[in-house]
């Protein structure tokens, strides 16, 4: 009976710490907004060929753990990714997740505010490839915005 006390002990014990894992490998809405900004710092020293050539690079420096940086201009097309090349050319403005949310167009009118903003959708992680809440923060500058979300 103490055997399987502790056998079941164990299996709960071990559920809970892979969740607290798992949140502890999620990065926060701070972290998300500090990689936009570094970004758009990177854009206005270097211009757009070599910032979205660096957003593009996988191992560059706007990509970590499930932080990524994304690029559209101003129509909704994707114009730098760091996770996804395959996205890079296509129009997202009409892109809706699974409860119906114009992710394109609420990131675009988010983006455009005097400080930037925030959209919540549905979105597969890049790391489980699970269907999650995100939120992306999102800003522009020019004429291209800048945007990098958090997983839930």
């Amino acid at each position: 009976m103490k055997r399987l006390f502790s056998l079941i002990l164990f299996g709960i014990l071990s559920f809970a710490l892979q969740g607290a894992v798992q949140a502890a490998e999620n990065s926060t809405n701070e972290q998300a907004q500090a990689m936009v900004k570094k970004a758009i710092a990177y854009y206005k020293a270097n211009g757009k060929e070599k910032t979205f050539a660096a957003v593009n690079d996988p191992a560059g420096p706007f990509n970590e753990r499930d932080l990524y940086v994304v690029v559209y201009d101003l129509t909704g097309t994707v114009v730098a990714h760091g996770a996804n090349k395959k996205l890079i050319g296509k129009n997202i403005i009409d892109l809706k997740d699974t409860d119906g949310v114009m992710i394109m167009k609420e990131q675009l009118a988010a983006g455009k505010g005097k400080n930037g903003g925030w959209v919540n959708y549905k979105w597969p992680h890049p790391l489980t490839k699970e269907m999650t809440q995100k939120s992306m923060y999102n800003e522009v500058i020019d004429d291209v915005m800048f945007a990098c979300g958090v997983y839930k």
